[in-house]
């Protein structure tokens, strides 16, 4: 190797070299034994909601919603919140119409259709999984 197939490389001085090497080292060290080790904020208990028991024989009563008022779901008066122990506001729309999707690459787009998105909003007063009262809103699409 000449000097010349070196041009544009700057050179490193051996106390630079030894300098950045030490405290790299010396950073692992810290990280490695331990005395860096992040501390975790103490949390309060859960806020969490409870959610409703069961849910809509539609979807297996796996997940913890019933669909009141939409089509070939659950009946009119099916509870439409999501949260146990809950007073306050449930706001519930089932939007239908089309979206379009386009590929960034060729430009080429598709109209789809969605059908009955299940959209919902819950403003209110609820008690949490540890019984204490608390004030929150909650939405899902």
């Amino acid at each position: 190797m000449n000097l010349a197939s070196l041009k544009g490389f700057r050179c490193t001085s051996r106390r630079h070299f030894l300098r950045t090497t030490a405290a790299a080292v010396g950073t692992g060290a810290l990280v490695s034994t331990g005395l860096w080790r992040p501390v975790l904020a103490a949390t309060k208990k859960s806020s969490d909601p409870k959610p409703i028991p069961g849910g809509t024989p539609a979807l297996g009563g796996a997940f913890h919603v019933y669909g009141p008022g939409a089509p070939g779901l659950d009946p009119p008066d099916s509870e439409p919140s999501s949260i146990t122990d809950f007073k306050g506001v449930v706001g519930l729309a089932y939007i239908s119409g089309t979206v379009v999707r386009t590929r960034l690459s060729t430009g080429e787009a598709d109209t789809l259709p969605f059908l009955f998105s299940d959209m919902r909003f819950m403003k209110g007063v609820f008690l949490d999984t540890d019984g204490k009262k608390r004030h929150g809103t909650f939405g899902f699409i």
